[in-house]
C-alpha cells in the first residue's frame, strides 16, 4: 500500500482528482487531496499575500496533522513548485516525488522564471484561469468550469527557497505529449528523458490526464510505485 499525497495544479483543488481517488483506493492505497488556501472549497480565504509559500504550509499541515509517512508525492502543473517545496521540508518522510507534467524548480526560481512570462492579474493579484485541454468532454467541462478558481499571483511570483539542500530522493516525471505548440513542460521533458538519476514516462494525454485520462493514470501511478 503506498500513501499518495497530491499537490494540485493552479486555479484547481482538490476536487479534480475526485476521478483518481477511487481508482487507487481500490487498490489499497491510501490518497489525500488538499486544497491550497484561496482555491476550491477554500476560495473564500483568498487575499493578495497568499503565496507559494502558503501552499507548502497548506500541504506541510496535513503531513503533520495526519501523521503521514512513506509518502508518493504527487505534484501536477504549477503543484510541482508546491510538491519541490514540500519534499525539501519533510525530508524522509517522502518516499518519492513523481512530477505530472509540472514544474520543477531550483532554488531560487518561481514559476514565471520557468513560464518566462508574467500573467496579467486582475485587481492586481488575481489571475483568471487558463482554457482547459481542448480534449476535455463536454460534461468535464461543465465540471470543472464552476469551480476552477482565479489564482493569487504571488504563487506564481514567489521564488522558491530551499531550506535544506538537494536531498537523495527518488524521482518521477511525467509528461503528457499530447498538446500543442508552446508546451512549457517539454522543457522537463526534454532534460529527465536523458538524466538516469530519474525515471522517465511519458502519456498520450493533454495536461490533466486526472480529468482525461483517469484510468490510465491510475495504472502508470501504481506501476511507478510497484
Amino acid at each position: 500500500m503506498a500513501t499518495f499525497l497530491i499537490c494540485h495544479g493552479a486555479w484547481s483543488a482538490g476536487w479534480a482528482w475526485k476521478k483518481m481517488r477511487p481508482l487507487l483506493r481500490a487498490a489499497g492505497h491510501e490518497v489525500f487531496t488538499p486544497s491550497y488556501t484561496g482555491l476550491g472549497e477554500r476560495a473564500h480565504l483568498a487575499h493578495p499575500l497568499v503565496d507559494l509559500e502558503t501552499h507548502i504550509q497548506d500541504v506541510m499541515a496535513v503531513i503533520e496533522a495526519e501523521a503521514l509517512s512513506d509518502i508518493i508525492l504527487v505534484g501536477h502543473s504549477y503543484g510541482g513548485m508546491v510538491a519541490t517545496g514540500v519534499a525539501d521540508r519533510a525530508g524522509v518522510r517522502i518516499r518519492e516525488v513523481v512530477y505530472l507534467d509540472a514544474f520543477v524548480p531550483a532554488d531560487g526560481q518561481s514559476m514565471n522564471d520557468l513560464t518566462g512570462t508574467t500573467p496579467a492579474a486582475i485587481e492586481g493579484w488575481l489571475v483568471p484561469p487558463m482554457p482547459s485541454a481542448p480534449d476535455t468532454a463536454p460534461i468535464d467541462l461543465a465540471w470543472t468550469k464552476t469551480r476552477r478558481r482565479h489564482h493569487p499571483v504571488q504563487c506564481f511570483v514567489q521564488k522558491l527557497q530551499l531550506r535544506n539542500g538537494k536531498r537523495a530522493m527518488r524521482r518521477s516525471y511525467i509528461y503528457c505529449a499530447k498538446k500543442g505548440p508552446g508546451d512549457v513542460f517539454v522543457q522537463f521533458a526534454a532534460r529527465f528523458k536523458v538524466d538516469p538519476a530519474w525515471k522517465y514516462y511519458e502519456m498520450d494525454a493533454s495536461h490533466s490526464p486526472n480529468i482525461t485520462a483517469p484510468d490510465e493514470l491510475a495504472a502508470l501511478l501504481m506501476r511507478i510505485v510497484s
